[in-house]
């Protein structure tokens, strides 16, 4: 069986490959290697987006099947992260070690998870070989932090998980939550809309402002009016949040603006569709007095599918959430607390896109993702290893 050294060694490897989301060949690479040395067929997965980035990306694939009929179960992450940022006081690429944290950009959100499936699904083809009942499909996928999702994106529209009977994605669901400590299940998530509103003001000379319509002042009518924003409190997700992204206006050298565009990031809760959303930007605007012509729309996206993030939940009732917290408490010895992620990821797209499957998110512990100075707790990081790998044998082996 791995031990907690071999968990540690994969996270620190990982985390000394620089990618950034749209640059992440390099730890693809890495990855595929990884497993082809470990006698599993893996496969590099290419694909091209050219309706909204122009952007060709790697996936890396694994698909095992057993000698038996039965469950097919998606393992799921993801080897980019969000680019460097300024603060950071450890070496963001050494996979520094300090007590039980291993520090790195990307060694929470989520190299950590992904050295854990890594290493579970290796650890159970070394125990059983093809002798158990099912398939196991692992997807390690760029872009999840960039605008689309795109490598899980390519992977659903190509088709190549319609059969799976349940997922498990290993981002680190403690480390995100402000209340719940590890072992944390969560049973879904919110959902995501991103959208714009663009604001046709009256350009005028800078000197005599009276005589236009400065488009940059009806759209910061707009932002104040939206700290008045309503959000609905639906169980089990509860409250969305609002929040504006980025506001442009230009009036170059010495004019009124005649055009401002305001960028919402709106995190939706059960049951709030495109057409509500849509609404009660509307409605912001007519509260704030707005004068001017306005618009409401989406940017360029590739796919109907990765338009939005849906929310998306998990009855507790669902025999997989007994299954994948038996699997818990066989590794750590605790009763997880169930949950819910409050922020959207690749698990909105399997839970909403393959017509109904079950998916969870379950993975380490640590702080400062998107941060300086990030870090994983490493027990934790085992600790997740050894759960993938029980899930496996409850779900694949006969019993």
């Amino acid at each position: 069986m791995f031990k907690k050294e071999d968990v540690t060694g994969l996270i620190k490897s990982l985390v000394e490959i620089e990618s950034p989301y749209f640059q992440e060949d390099n730890v693809m690479d890495f990855a595929f290697k990884w497993l082809k040395d470990k006698d599993l067929d893996a496969r590099l997965h290419s694909y091209s987006e050219r309706k909204a980035l122009n952007y060709d990306g790697k996936n890396v694939i694994l698909e095992l099947q057993g000698k038996r009929q039965g469950k097919h179960v998606c393992l799921n992450g993801h080897l980019d992260t969000v680019p460097l940022c300024e603060g950071w006081t450890k070496d963001p690429y050494a996979g520094s070690i300090e007590g039980d944290r291993l520090y790195g950009l990307g060694a929470l959100d989520m190299k950590a998870g992904c050295a854990a499936n890594m290493i579970a699904v290796e650890q159970f083809i070394r125990d059983y070989g093809d002798d158990f009942a099912g398939k196991i499909s692992l997807s390690l996928v760029s872009d999840e932090e960039g605008p689309f999702g795109l490598g899980t994106n390519a992977i659903l529209e190509e088709g190549l998980l319609e059969d799976v009977d349940v997922a498990l994605v290993t981002e680190p669901t403690a480390g995100f939550s402000a209340t719940e400590e590890f072992p944390l299940v969560c049973l879904g998530a919110r959902g995501c809309f991103k959208y714009y509103i663009d604001f046709f003001g009256k350009s005028a000379h800078a000197s005599t402002p009276e005589k236009g319509l400065n488009a940059a002042v009806e759209a910061a009518k707009f932002i104040l009016e939206s700290r008045n924003v309503e959000l609905k409190d639906v169980p089990p997700l509860g409250k969305g949040s609002f929040v504006i992204l980025k506001m442009e206006a230009d009036g170059g050298a010495c004019s009124v603006p005649d055009r401002a565009r305001v960028y919402v990031h709106r995190h939706c809760t059960v049951g709030e569709t495109e057409a509500m959303i849509i609404a009660e930007a509307d409605a912001l605007c007519r509260g704030a007095g707005v004068e001017c012509k306005y618009e409401i729309g989406f940017d360029s996206y590739p796919t109907e599918g990765s338009k939005s993030y849906v929310p998306y939940y998990v009855e507790e009732t669902n025999p997989y959430v007994g299954v994948l917290s038996n699997a818990v408490e066989a590794a750590s010895g605790k009763t997880p607390a169930l949950g819910y992620f409050a922020s959207i990821g690749d698990f909105n797209y399997l839970g909403t896109r393959l017509g109904g499957t079950p998916t969870f998110v379950f993975g380490p512990d640590g702080d400062n993702f998107h941060g300086a100075d990030e870090y994983v707790e490493l027990e934790t990081a085992y600790l997740t290893a050894v759960t993938v790998y029980e899930f496996l044998k409850n779900i694949l082996l006969d019993r």
